[in-house]
């Protein structure tokens, strides 16, 4: 099948991306089709109503969001059937990344036109920025609420090589990267918040630094971490780096876990290399 967006004359659903913050990021083009489509559907009415009043533009608004999703898609079919072109925006940013229009999407394309109209990105905002490696990169948005399901989703991550990037609440920012700790090690990481207002803010270092640092938790922030370290360190480097700790006065536990923290990598990562070069010899 071949979707050309504008051979087509029939209504259309256009998926358009509206600021993360500033008013200010948002296209000619995105303003353009909010003030030629019929109807838009927003996951929140109230902060949709802010941005078209701030560019004077009145159009009638209705909610789609995940909790009333089933509806609101008869509702769009409705209006695409009657002719009407409708506008799908999210919050902030484009819709159905962490947020409602996937679905939608799937529902409506095999009949009408989906066009999508970019914009803003907090993704790549805070990538570009973060002085972490902005190519390949992986983008998880929300883990899961559920510490088992969380960490699960973790460990699976763990074993690649390139950024990754997260969105998350602030209020579990630092059970996040508690989480982040134990199964990926002590990684680099960048935590993004407030991108393009006033207040704007990136807290970076290793992730065991950022644990205790004071970070302000309003808001929902974008969470970079760095990949799996390919570290060149030999076994018997890392035996050897164990061993020192312990003559340290370090338990054999407390080593591994001081040296798999200097590495980057999961403690069970420094542990079987030890197991590989046959143990510690006293």
């Amino acid at each position: 099948m071949i979707r050309q967006s504008f051979t087509e004359t029939k209504p259309t659903l256009y998926l358009i991306s509206t600021p993360i913050g500033n008013l200010k990021d948002i296209t000619l083009r995105a303003l353009e089709t909010l003030k030629t489509v019929q109807v838009i559907f927003a996951e929140d009415t109230r902060n949709t109503l802010k941005l078209l009043s701030h560019y004077e533009i009145s159009k009638p608004i209705k909610s789609y969001h995940e909790h009333n999703k089933q509806s609101a898609t008869l509702e769009v079919l409705k209006h695409l059937e009657q002719g009407d072109s409708v506008g799908l925006v999210t919050d902030a940013g484009t819709p159905a990344i962490s947020d409602p229009g996937f679905d939608l999407v799937l529902v409506v394309k095999d009949h009408y036109p989906v066009v999508p109209i970019p914009g803003a990105s907090a993704v790549l905002t805070a990538l570009v920025a973060s002085g972490l490696t902005p190519q390949p990169f992986t983008f998880f948005g929300f883990l899961d609420r559920t510490l088992s399901k969380r960490k699960d989703a973790l460990n699976k991550l763990s074993g690649l090589p390139h950024t990754i990037v997260f969105y998350e609440r602030g209020d579990r920012v630092k059970d996040t990267l508690k989480d982040m700790l134990d199964v990926l090690g002590n990684r680099d990481v960048v935590l993004a918040k407030e991108l393009t207002k006033q207040f704007e803010t990136f807290y970076e270092g290793k992730i065991e630094s950022l644990i205790t640092t004071d970070i302000h938790e309003k808001g929902e922030f974008v969470m970079l971490v760095s990949g799996k370290s390919e570290t060149t360190s030999s076994s018997g480097d890392i035996v050897t780096d164990v061993k020192e700790y312990i003559q340290l006065g370090y338990s054999e536990k407390e080593a591994i876990k001081k040296v798999a923290s200097e590495l980057g990598v999961h403690k069970n990562v420094v542990y079987q290399k030890v197991i590989e070069f046959g143990g510690i010899k006293k």
